[in-house]
């Protein structure tokens, strides 16, 4: 066996007992820093999540070492952006986004509404950690979009749903369309309606948030998440 291949040889092995790791950090995989976090401006945060999307579409997912990522925040964090989000299990912020551990602050409830309390919560990411954009996200076949479209009352969902109702309400439709559940292109026009209402309740609801982005500090922007494709589409 010649020099070379008992190198090589050599360091499979290390790498497979974890002595050495193989995961190679680049600037997609590195762990936010304080000043990688500064010197992202709001555009390139959104393009950090198209970025990220293309990757978990085609497949192609960054390798990180996630206690590596453990290891560096334990200190402190400084995520780029501040997602809104369904509480559906196929919505997985970091996973549809392929961002790792300390890159993004998550907000999930059903429907992807807000209330005082998420919006004093990105507020906090934003005026306070320096996330630079705030993206609403929903997503196609909600189930909380179709109960609101039904009027379904149940316990504390009821009050939930009644947030979303008046995405329902403005939501347009060919006459005769049918405007319940059972209407899946009705149903994801209601979700894209609310993402846009959500939008506005932030920016209308906080004058922190809506100062920020009139300065260019931040970006509040939206879109909508194809649970068939994986693919996120943003408005903005």
């Amino acid at each position: 066996m010649n020099k070379h291949k008992l190198i090589l040889l050599s360091l499979a092995a290390l790498a497979a007992s974890g002595v050495v790791s193989c995961t190679t950090v680049t600037k997609d995989t590195a762990t936010m820093t304080k000043q990688s976090q500064s010197a992202t401006t709001p555009a390139q945060a959104l393009q950090k999540l198209k970025d990220g999307n293309a990757r978990f579409v085609a497949g192609r997912p960054s390798h990180r070492d996630h206690i590596r990522q453990v290891h560096d925040t334990a200190a402190g964090q400084h995520p780029f952006a501040s997602v809104v989000s369904c509480i559906d299990s196929r919505t997985g912020t970091e996973l549809i986004f392929d961002q790792g551990i300390g890159d993004v602050f998550t907000a999930r409830v059903a429907g992807n509404i807000v209330n005082r309390d998420i919006i004093g919560s990105l507020e906090f990411a934003s005026k306070v950690a320096g996330s630079k954009v705030i993206a609403v996200i929903g997503h196609t076949k909600c189930g909380a979009v179709k109960g609101a479209c039904d009027h379904v009352k149940l316990g504390n969902l009821t009050g939930l749903l009644e947030k979303i109702e008046p995405a329902v309400d403005s939501t347009p439709s060919a006459k005769g369309e049918d405007r319940s559940s059972k209407n899946g292109a009705f149903v994801d026009r209601v979700a894209e309606q609310n993402v846009r209402r959500t939008i506005a309740a932030i920016r209308s609801q906080s004058h922190v948030l809506r100062d920020m982005e009139k300065r260019g500090e931040i970006n509040i922007t939206g879109g909508m998440y194809d649970v068939a494709t994986g693919r996120a589409a943003f408005f903005e």
